[in-house]
């Protein structure tokens, strides 16, 4: 029976977006059988109103953590161009949108929300900036945006949730080893590129 590496984790995750590079060389390094598998772990249930100013001092502390841990580089014009708000349901919902139209699109639309969030200041938590970047890797842009907020597309993240919860995952980035009943957690929350391989070929040994 092949394996699946289950890679739970949230697009507007700023640990997620510092693992990027890891993740990258883990999808290389994966041996053939073993499939990586995208799960929406969901950080912020849905809301239209502007994000306190408490949480934003939180997110930005992350941002500054993820660069100075992961090396990896935000544009900070997001929090005067954008309105932000603690939302990161779209997003999940974008990626799952993406996949109903084609399978292979997961990373892709996983990678093009990253990079409008935290390289072009953009806002994800806007339908309307999901719905631009969906049109901009090449999907149907008016079915995608009837797929965003269908409900079909609501059942695939609660399951995402559901698989989430079954694999007791409470921090992102994390990476599920699963073969058969056996689980092998090689990353919970973030790690570097050597711990996450070493652990990976430890698992697969």
């Amino acid at each position: 029976m092949s394996s699946i590496l289950y890679y739970v984790a949230d697009p507007m995750c700023s640990w997620c977006w510092g693992f990027k590079p890891v993740l990258d060389e883990v999808r290389t390094a994966l041996p053939q059988g073993i499939s990586l598998v995208y799960v929406m772990g969901g950080l912020a249930k849905d809301s239209d109103e502007p994000m306190p100013e408490e949480t934003r001092q939180y997110v930005q502390m992350n941002w500054r953590q993820v660069t100075e841990e992961a090396g990896a580089t935000f544009n900070w014009d997001f929090w005067t161009n954008c309105q932000p708000r603690r939302s990161t349901y779209p997003a999940c919902r974008a990626v799952l949108a993406a996949s109903a139209q084609q399978e292979n699109s997961v990373p892709e639309m996983f990678e093009a929300i990253q990079r409008a969030y935290y390289q072009e200041a953009r806002n994800p938590s806007d339908n309307a900036t999901l719905v631009a970047l969906a049109d901009e890797i090449g999907l149907d842009k008016r079915r995608f945006e009837y797929d965003l907020t269908s409900e079909v597309t609501e059942s695939l993240l609660q399951d995402d949730f559901n698989l989430r919860r079954s694999l007791t995952v409470r921090e992102f980035p994390s990476l599920v080893l699963k073969h058969d009943t056996t689980q092998t957690w090689i990353v919970k929350g973030y790690a570097n590129l050597e711990t996450t391989l070493s652990r990976l070929a430890d698992a697969l040994a």
